[in-house]
């Protein structure tokens, strides 16, 4: 490992703070039923755009070794998505995932790309021991681009999640520091 690396760029994309400019790609992103099914267990509700902006704000702050940034695209400056580290503590040095990549920028390894790069920031900047996520069972694609990354699944909750009108799982997945360092 070089000193001299920037944390924060992957091979594709690169992390960065939230942006006003960015509000509005993010709100209409997370409102698309498609996307929003993906991303939540309760119903898919319309929300205002005020209120998902200050969603994406309140997320982005980055106070101790909460983080929210912004993802944008090595070839271009684009925007295509967001992506959290959130709820760790100084004991425990565990935090919580959650990404969000647009439509638009789906299914070229973004995704994976953000994950690989933030898990290196949340372990060789924060100092974390571990990162976590919960991802419903349908969302295949996710749940290839976590493996990918390096998460491993450590449980499941059965049939937790009612989504149109059937029961799913979520599965709970995890990344240890000493994993990570091994790949």
């Amino acid at each position: 490992m070089t000193l001299d690396h920037d944390p924060l760029t992957g091979r594709l994309v690169r992390l960065r703070e939230l942006r006003e400019t960015d509000l509005p790609r993010l709100t209409a992103w997370w409102r698309e039923p498609g996307l929003a099914i993906q991303q939540l267990t309760g119903p898919v509700h319309p929300q205002p755009d005020a209120r998902l902006a200050e969603m994406f704000r309140s997320w982005s702050q980055n106070t101790g070794t909460d983080l929210g940034l912004a993802v944008e695209t090595l070839d271009g400056g684009d925007l295509a998505g967001h992506v959290t580290l959130y709820g760790a503590t100084p004991k425990d040095r565990c935090a919580t995932l959650a990404i969000i990549i647009g439509p638009p920028h789906q299914d070229r390894g973004l995704g994976t790309d953000v994950l690989r790069t933030t898990i290196r920031y949340g372990f060789e900047e924060l100092g974390l021991h571990r990162i976590e996520l919960t991802v419903n069972s349908y969302n295949t694609r996710a749940l290839a681009a976590y493996r990918r990354a390096g998460f491993t699944e450590e449980g499941r909750r059965r049939e937790a999640v009612f989504r149109a009108g059937s029961w799913h799982d979520q599965v709970q997945m995890g990344v240890l520091s000493t994993e990570w360092h091994d790949r």
